[in-house]
């Protein structure tokens, strides 16, 4: 039987190469060796730090957990 698409966007957590801001709060710096969440939208790609990437992942887990019960 295949396999459901998924309707995440991809995502995966990495390394820091050289040190930027965080694209959700630019007040949040990411070091060389940091890790953080890669978003990847078509072509482009949005970093987020560790802070910022858990409220996002959290946030979100309670939306699908959300649409999941209304399926139910």
């Amino acid at each position: 039987m295949p396999r459901p698409k998924t309707i995440l966007q991809r995502i995966e957590v990495n390394i820091v190469q050289r040190a930027h801001n965080c694209q959700h709060n630019p007040n949040h710096r990411l070091e060389k060796g940091d890790k953080r969440l890669m978003v990847r939208d078509k072509r482009s790609q949005e970093y987020y730090c560790v802070d910022c990437a858990l409220e996002i992942l959290e946030r979100d887990c309670a939306r699908l957990q959300s649409l999941a019960r209304e399926l139910r």
